[in-house]
């Protein structure tokens, strides 16, 4: 048997962690493709010194969210549910309601999705700005735009 006996965790220190600020424009994009990428830059997995226990990702600016767009015929079929923990609480809402009572609303639940769960997670997704329009209040942060697909 060969077994690697050697392996060891990465840690990288908070300090050495160089946080920067990502924009991702997601006028006419597809909502998952504009996820993903935005979950690869909060995690930090784009960093040679990923590790899965840490945040070591970067911030991420997401403009134009109300311009998003879904494939097939998930713009009047696809429903989100919430409960209000009450009996008989349950509510639903289609894509097209959701995205008319808040345009940001389905790209944060497709986010915080695919975010791991917990204490991590919820910290990931504090570094995550959703804008309905172009304009946005982080003018004074040095960013670099990313092109997703």
């Amino acid at each position: 048997m060969n077994r690697i006996t050697n392996n060891k965790t990465i840690w990288v220190k908070p300090k050495c962690v160089e946080k920067k600020w990502c924009m991702i424009d997601a006028s006419d994009k597809v909502l998952g493709r504009v996820a993903t990428e935005a979950v690869k830059i909060l995690r930090g997995k784009h960093k040679p010194y990923y590790t899965p226990h840490q945040d070591l990702g970067d911030n991420v600016i997401i403009i134009n969210a109300s311009k998003i767009r879904l494939t097939g015929k998930k713009y009047s079929q696809k429903i989100y549910y919430r409960h209000s923990r009450y009996p008989g609480g349950l509510r639903s809402d289609t894509f097209r309601t959701l995205s008319e009572r808040k345009p940001t609303a389905p790209l944060e639940i497709a986010i915080k999705g695919m975010l791991p769960k917990g204490p991590l997670g919820r910290e990931l997704f504090r570094n995550l700005k959703v804008f309905a329009g172009s304009n946005h209040m982080l003018n004074s942060q040095n960013f670099y735009k990313l092109e997703a697909n």
